[in-house]
């Protein structure tokens, strides 16, 4: 399937349909090659070599030797902007999602954090990634997660049954963020949390970069800016909301797009938010 180079021309089901086709081919591709089809991930840096291993690429986004090395073999693919679990705060017990698991990376990291009396859930919209996932969950011999196919928009979960919600450079690629975050709302449990790594935008998008699909799937076009996230995520009714921007994080954004100057419109944040008790 093939689409038309302009995700501003496209249905949210078209632009979904495409970021699913490009994430399916990642999962079945060798982890070495990223979401744009270049030695690095467009959603984590390159090294200097050119051919960061995915070890290299999330130590360089704040994960620690610890938590890479307790991952199964496989479920880390490098595809990332930040590390959710440093600003989780995941206790023991809690039911955890995680939108758009992949192949179960953070997922993972947060079953061993609420261990074996809490559960996390894994969401992905790509048969290939839940399929990787799901075997990496048997290789893990982790009870306590499982991975469920389907859309961030239209949650596969009931009603206030979640403590914390978890993603990692996911919510960007969504055409419906009104739709993921009421979703969010409607499934945390009163006084749920979000702990979102994500890529917002600082400046005004160029029509080149905001009409390209391929930089739309590389987390670029998608993102929203800080103001449009905050007045989203206080409409549907969550509070205390910090959105907080990481300059630094343009050093690696560069190579996402080299030449592209892309760094110059978008940086990786943290995006955290409270259901208040009604």
């Amino acid at each position: 399937m093939s689409y038309k180079n302009d995700p501003q021309n496209l249905t949210p089901d078209e632009v979904r349909e495409a970021v699913r086709e490009n994430y399916g081919k990642v999962a079945e591709a060798d982890s070495s090659v990223g979401c744009c089809g270049t030695t690095a991930s467009c959603c984590a840096p390159e090294q200097p070599s050119g051919n960061a291993s995915a070890d290299q690429i999330s130590s360089a986004l704040g994960y620690s030797s610890a938590e890479l090395r307790s991952a199964p073999d496989g479920a880390n693919l490098g595809l990332g902007c930040g590390n959710p679990q440093a600003i989780a705060s995941l206790r023991s017990g809690e039911v955890v999602l995680d939108l758009g698991s992949g192949a179960g990376f953070d997922s993972f990291l947060a079953a061993r954090a609420v261990g074996p009396e809490g559960q996390v859930i894994g969401v992905d919209m790509t048969p290939q990634m839940i399929k990787k996932a799901r075997a990496n969950a048997v290789k893990s011999d982790l009870r306590n997660v499982e991975f469920r196919l389907g859309e961030i928009e239209n949650l596969p979960v009931a009603d206030e049954t979640v403590d914390a919600i978890i993603s990692n450079c996911v919510i960007n690629l969504s055409p419906e963020k009104q739709s993921v975050f009421s979703e969010a709302f409607r499934v945390l449990k009163p006084r749920g949390r979000l702990a979102i790594s994500d890529v917002v935008a600082t400046a005004e998008l160029p029509e080149s970069v905001r009409n390209d699909l391929a930089l739309y799937a590389g987390c670029v076009s998608g993102a929203a800016s800080i103001n449009e996230l905050e007045a989203i995520l206080k409409s549907v009714g969550f509070e205390d909301v910090r959105i907080a921007s990481k300059d630094e994080s343009r050093v690696f954004i560069r190579d996402w797009a080299p030449g592209g100057k892309i760094e110059d419109y978008v940086v990786s944040a943290t995006i955290e938010a409270v259901k208040p008790v009604r």
